[in-house]
């Protein structure tokens, strides 16, 4: 059967938070089949646990929030982005703070992490959730309308489209497909850095946000051009980011799904809405299993064969 999965070992870091600024360690530990990821604020007393769930998504300013008897930790996205690339299914996350650091502002230092933990098989069948129809949720009219949508199909692919009328993104794809089955996360997404607007930081850190931005974790745009001295890291970098999200956005739902993601200028927030449009139609979807390798669909065993290979 294709079976569950955590880390071997203990694992430790130390960074900041993007939007709180503030210093923040984090710890994963292996966790027993069936747990899900579980992040822990362990600088509470008595502890409080997240178990991720989009619906204790409860904040989607700039990030994915989950909230907990009146507690939150934020920015949970790239880290979850990275569970699901790499298979993880059980993971329990220490924080020291109410936000996940931002490291370099991509999912790589996770994937590094993970990687330096090792994985491990767990005796118990992995779950999926195959989307059996077509859910999709949208905001907005005319050219200031977003929408994501979730359809049947067997593997996982992710299609996305930006529009920020800026001339620094504007000259790189805007429009970018990523499917499993033929690419790689560790290569092809999880290196994407988050990106913003120097005429944005002003309004943002007067919202209590960005405080922890710089061009080492941000690709740091002025009205015309990129402020980073190292450039981008794909020809299409900034569309990259946004799939990385949404992989870490829609992994909130508990188990890896078989779908085709499709979105339209979408979001932390509309990418929630969608998965609690899917949670509240049972009919639109199944939890399923896979005895063999060979029966799962070929973005899983392609997959298992590059990312998920056991070290």
């Amino acid at each position: 059967m294709l079976k569950q999965r955590t880390i071997k070992n203990v694992v430790k870091s130390v960074g900041v938070g993007l939007h709180s600024g503030t210093k923040v360690a984090l710890t994963l530990h292996p966790a027993a089949p069936d747990t899900g990821i579980v992040f822990r604020r362990v600088d509470l007393e008595p502890v409080v646990n997240f178990p991720a769930s989009a619906t204790a998504v409860g904040d989607t300013r700039m990030a994915s929030t989950l909230m907990s008897n009146g507690a939150k930790v934020s920015t949970v996205e790239h880290i979850m982005s990275a569970c699901a690339g790499l298979g993880i299914d059980n993971l329990y996350i220490d924080v020291s703070a109410e936000e996940i650091p931002i490291m370099d502002g991509s999912a790589s230092s996770f994937v590094f992490l993970l990687q330096q933990a090792g994985l491990h098989e767990q005796q118990c069948a992995k779950k999926f959730i195959r989307v059996k129809q077509t859910v999709e949720v949208s905001e907005g009219q005319g050219d200031r309308k977003k929408w994501a949508r979730l359809e049947p199909f067997n593997g996982f692919k992710l299609n996305f489209f930006i529009e920020f009328n800026h001339p620094a993104v504007d000259s790189t794809g805007q429009f970018a497909e990523i499917d499993f089955s033929e690419m790689s996360y560790v290569q092809d997404v999880s290196r994407a850095r988050t990106f913003g607007f120097m005429q944005d930081v002003e309004n943002l850190r007067d919202l209590g946000l960005a405080r922890g931005g710089s061009v080492d974790n941000v690709i740091v745009m002025d009205d015309y051009r990129i402020l980073n001295t190292d450039g981008l890291r794909y020809e299409n970098e900034f569309v990259r980011h946004k799939i990385l999200d949404a992989i870490g956005d829609l992994y909130l739902i508990g188990h890896p799904l078989l779908a085709n993601y499709t979105a339209h200028k979408s979001g932390h927030g509309l990418n929630n809405q969608l998965l609690r449009a899917l949670l509240a139609q049972p009919e639109t979807y199944e939890i399923v299993t896979f005895d063999t390798l060979e029966s799962a669909p070929p973005s899983y065993q392609s997959q298992t064969a590059r990312e998920w290979a056991l070290n």
